[in-house]
């Protein structure tokens, strides 16, 4: 397994309205991109800084894995992704060294990923994504 950056940031938000201002305004970031990932019932809105994205994640259904996180925690970090070779490769990786897997193989993300996500149980609390093109 090859990690080469951190690849983006994800950071569950109540509504993307009320929280891109912030991003673009306060921060001076500009957001490039915002779409809907029906399967994982999220909106997503990204940003760039430096060679990372900031991803926001608003949640379309209450059941569905944001809305679950917002529900429980609220609004604020969800997890921290990793740029790999192959998501196949490095989830099989972990999961010969014992890590819980919550994706046993890549399944497709937001911008056309390849993405895959470890379990918090097995990553000292920090829900942990692979992505790859």
């Amino acid at each position: 397994m090859n990690i080469t950056h951190i690849e983006h940031i994800g950071i569950a938000v109540n509504n993307l309205d009320e929280a891109i201002p912030y991003y673009e305004n306060v921060l001076g970031l500009k957001c490039y991109a915002i779409e809907e990932v029906a399967d994982q019932k999220v909106k997503t809105a990204f940003f760039m800084v430096g060679q990372t994205k900031i991803e926001l994640l608003e949640s379309t259904d209450t059941e569905g894995p944001i809305g679950k996180f917002i529900g429980k925690k609220g609004p604020g970090v969800h997890h921290l992704a990793f740029a790999v070779d192959n998501v196949n490769e490095a989830l099989s990786d972990v999961a010969a060294k014992g890590v819980q897997l919550i994706d046993k193989a890549g399944r497709k993300g937001a911008e056309g990923m390849n993405i895959g996500f470890l379990h918090p149980k097995s990553t000292l609390g920090v829900l942990t994504e692979f992505c790859s093109e």
